[in-house]
């Protein structure tokens, strides 16, 4: 990763709004370490006509470790930014008594309501923040934190993203924490997924130099590779079972 990389990926970002004929940005800032790379590279691409804004949307259970993180990437980069809870929302949603699963879902789509409510009231682009890792595994909700028009980081993996964030000089509070959604208390995406990025990546970028289908993984042969057993069968079971978020609807024709 290098700063040649951050330099391509600014101008895609102000490409694409050309293309688009959008002179203003919104995204959803968690104090997460992809949402914070997502905001800084738009902030460097932007024009001085241009408009920016980060929209943070704590829940009941969000650790406030992660605003106040959110809060200081703003200052420091000099970022606009509103806060909008989602707890209201949650708290009606609750009363459904939801799975941990359906819950999440719902949060997710929540906060994608809001940024596009935001986009539609500013005129405004709303820019993804999943990284390739997340995007291979489908570990995202579809129509919530997977929407967006434009998605800046959907080509890094997430192992790259701790990288180019040492290189934008990102506060070292959001670069050395668990990456997690935080929906819920001590949730991390490392126990939901059964392994740790560091571990994954070099099994996903393998996958996907050598089984651009998706549909087409050969297990025994990354086994054979070295990869671990277990790891394999579980990781390419997650990547199949997730490939309808990418796909689009089903049409019928006549």
């Amino acid at each position: 990763m290098s700063s040649h990389t951050i330099e391509k990926t600014c101008d895609f970002l102000q490409s694409s709004l050309e293309k688009k004929n959008f002179d203003s940005i919104v995204f959803g800032l968690s104090g997460g370490i992809d949402s914070a790379v997502v905001g800084v590279l738009c902030k460097k691409a932007l024009k001085k006509h241009q408009k920016i804004l980060a929209v943070c949307m704590p829940a009941i259970h969000s650790n406030p470790i992660h605003l106040q993180d959110a809060k200081t990437l703003c200052t420091q980069f000099d970022i606009p930014y509103t806060i909008h809870s989602i707890t209201p929302y949650e708290k009606i949603f609750r009363e459904e008594n939801p799975t941990r699963l359906r819950l999440g879902n719902f949060l997710a789509r929540i906060r994608m309501n809001i940024l596009y409510d935001y986009s539609a009231k500013n005129n405004a682009l709303v820019i993804g923040t999943s990284n390739k890792s997340e995007l291979m595994l489908g570990y995202g909700t579809l129509h919530g934190d997977l929407a967006c028009a434009i998605n800046p980081i959907a080509t890094f993996y997430k192992t790259q993203i701790f990288q180019i964030a040492k290189i934008l000089n990102l506060p070292q509070n959001i670069i050395q924490k668990a990456p997690s959604a935080d929906l819920y208390p001590n949730q991390s995406d490392s126990d939901e997924l059964g392994y740790s990025y560091e571990i994954l990546d070099p099994l996903l970028f393998y996958i996907s130099q050598n089984f651009p289908v998706y549909k087409t993984i050969n297990s025994q042969f990354l086994i054979s590779q070295g990869f671990d057993t277990k790891m394999v069968q579980t990781i390419v079971k997650r990547i199949q079972s997730n490939l309808f978020k990418h796909e689009h609807p089903l049409i019928q024709k006549f």
